[in-house]
C-alpha cells in the first residue's frame, strides 16, 4: 500500500493532531458550521441556481431529481453532466429530461466523460456542483471544486482511507475561508424522526446511554462483469462498489449512514477504539473485487459506552437498516426509511412517523441557505462518520483492536498510481481471476 504524498494531507487528522484536537475542529454542534456569509449570485444576473453533476449513476440521478423538485421555491437548472462512462450520462439525461423537461439544458458540449471530465465540469458557470462519483474520487474532486470556488453537494462517504479524510478536512478549511457552502449526503441527519429522537436523547429522556446497536443488512447491489476490451482501471471503476479503494467496502459506503447516526446519538462524539470480525462467505467469485460481505464491530467511546455495528450483503438473511440507543430509563429505535419509537420506563411508547424523505429535505435545507446567502457546511460532523467506518474496516480487516488515533493518523493510502485509464490500481486479480481480500491476523491494520 502507498503512503500519502498529497500536499493537502495535513489537517485535523494529521499525525501531530490528537484525538481531542480533531474533536475540537470537528465540533459538537449541529450540521451547520460558521462560514463567512456570502449572498447567492447566479449566472448573468438570473434567479436560476445552475447545478452540474459528476457521477450519473442511480444516486446522482436521484440527487438531481431532489434538487430540481425542491419545495423551497428555488429555481434550479441542470446545465452540465460528467461521468467516466458516456452511456451513464445519456441514461441520466433521459431520466431527468422526462421528469423535468423545462429545467434541463445540457447540450453535447456540456457532457463530459473520462476520469478528468470533472475538471471540465468545474469550468462551467454552475453555482453548485454535485459530486456523486465513487467515493475514492471524492477528495480529489472536492479539492478541485473548492479551488475554483464552487459550492458543493457531495455524497457520503467523504473518503475511503485516512489520507483521503485529511485531504477533505484541509480542502474544507479552504471552503470555509472562501464562504462556500458544502452539503454532505447524510440524508438521515435531515429526517424528521431522526432529529426528534436525537433531541429526545439529548434532553435525557432515556437517561444515560448504556449501549447502541446499528445495522445495515441487505441482499447487496449490482454486479457489472468484466468486458473484453476493458483495462484493469476501467473494469474496477465500472465495478467500483467491489473495490475498497473506490467504495471503502460496504461498511464505509453504506453502513456509514448508521455509524454517523451512532455518533450523533452520542452527541457528535466518535469512538476511541474498535475491534471486530468480518469476511466474505457469499461474494467469493471473480466478480466481487476485494471487499468483504459481512462485518461486525464493537466500538468503544471515551466514557466506556459501546456501540455494536453489523452490516451484511448476503441474500436470504434478516435485513435491517436501523439505529438503536439503549439508556438507563428507556430506549430509542429508528428505522432508516420508516418510523421511530421511544420507550421510556413507566410511559406509553411514542411513535414518530418518517415524514418527508431526507434526500429531499437535505436539498431543501441547502437551497434555503443558498437563497438567503447564509452559512452552510456539513463536513466537520459527518467526517466523523466516515472516519468511524474506516476505523471499523481497519479492525475487521486486521482482526486487531485499532484505536481512533492509529486510524486517523494512518498513512495507508489505497489510491491508484494515477487517475487515467492506463493507471495501475493496487488490487490485482489472481491467476483464477479472483481478487485477494484482507486476511484477519495477517493484514496490517494501518
Amino acid at each position: 500500500m502507498k503512503t500519502e504524498s498529497s500536499p493537502h494531507a495535513s489537517s485535523s487528522l494529521h499525525p501531530s493532531a490528537s484525538r481531542r484536537t480533531f474533536l475540537k475542529v470537528a465540533g459538537a454542534g449541529g450540521v451547520i458550521s460558521t462560514l463567512p456569509l456570502t449572498r447567492a449570485v447566479h449566472a448573468a444576473g438570473s434567479d436560476a441556481i445552475r447545478i452540474a453533476l459528476s457521477g450519473c449513476g442511480g444516486r446522482g440521478t436521484g440527487a438531481l431529481a431532489d434538487a430540481l423538485s425542491n419545495s423551497v421555491g428555488a429555481n434550479v437548472r441542470l446545465i452540465a453532466l460528467h461521468d467516466a462512462f458516456p452511456e451513464r450520462i445519456e441514461n441520466c439525461l433521459r431520466a431527468i429530461q422526462s421528469r423535468f423537461p423545462d429545467k434541463v439544458d445540457v447540450p453535447p458540449e456540456r457532457r463530459f466523460t473520462d476520469l478528468d471530465g470533472y475538471k471540465k465540469l468545474a469550468e462551467t458557470d454552475a453555482d453548485i456542483v454535485l459530486d456523486c462519483s465513487p467515493p475514492g474520487f471524492r477528495p480529489v474532486h472536492f479539492e478541485h471544486y473548492v479551488q475554483v470556488g464552487k459550492h458543493v453537494f457531495m455524497e457520503k462517504p467523504l473518503a475511503v482511507d485516512a489520507p483521503g479524510a485529511r485531504r477533505i478536512l484541509a480542502a474544507n478549511e479552504q471552503a470555509k475561508s472562501k464562504g462556500l457552502r458544502v452539503a454532505v449526503g447524510h440524508h438521515l441527519r435531515h429526517e424528521v424522526k431522526h432529529k426528534e429522537m436525537i433531541q429526545r436523547i439529548k434532553d435525557g429522556e432515556i437517561g444515560r446511554i448504556t449501549h447502541l446497536r446499528v445495522y445495515f443488512n441487505s441482499s447487496g447491489v449490482w454486479v457489472r462483469p468484466r468486458q473484453p476490451d476493458q483495462t484493469e482501471m476501467q473494469y474496477q471503476v465500472n465495478n467500483w462498489y467491489y473495490f475498497t479503494w473506490l467504495s471503502g467496502d460496504h461498511i464505509v459506503e453504506q453502513h456509514v449512514h448508521d455509524l454517523d447516526v451512532m455518533n450523533w446519538m452520542m452527541g457528535n462524539r466518535h469512538p476511541v477504539s474498535a475491534q471486530g470480525m468480518g469476511g466474505r462467505q457469499f461474494r467469493v467469485g471473480k466478480d466481487y473485487g476485494d471487499i468483504f460481505d459481512h462485518h461486525a464491530v464493537e466500538f468503544t467511546y471515551e466514557d466506556g459506552t459501546q456501540g455494536f455495528s453489523y452490516c451484511r450483503h448476503i441474500p436470504g438473511c434478516w435485513d435491517s437498516f436501523s439505529e438503536h440507543a439503549h439508556g438507563t430509563k428507556g430506549f430509542v429505535s429508528i428505522e432508516g426509511h420508516g418510523h421511530a419509537i421511544i420507550q421510556v420506563e413507566g410511559r406509553e411508547p411514542v411513535r414518530v412517523e418518517r415524514g418527508p424523505d431526507g434526500h429531499r429535505l437535505e436539498w431543501d435545507d441547502l437551497l434555503k441557505a443558498h437563497l438567503a446567502g447564509e452559512a452552510y457546511n456539513e463536513v466537520d460532523n459527518t467526517i466523523l462518520g466516515t472516519m468511524t467506518a474506516i476505523l471499523g474496516r481497519m479492525a475487521t480487516y486486521s482482526g486487531q483492536i485499532v484505536t481512533w488515533d492509529e486510524a486517523a493518523n494512518s498513512q495507508l493510502d489505497l489510491s491508484p498510481s494515477g487517475y487515467t485509464w492506463d493507471a495501475e490500481p493496487q488490487p490485482k486479480p489472481g491467476p483464477d481471476g479472483v481478487y485477494p481480500c484482507a486476511m484477519p491476523g495477517q493484514t496490517k491494520a494501518f
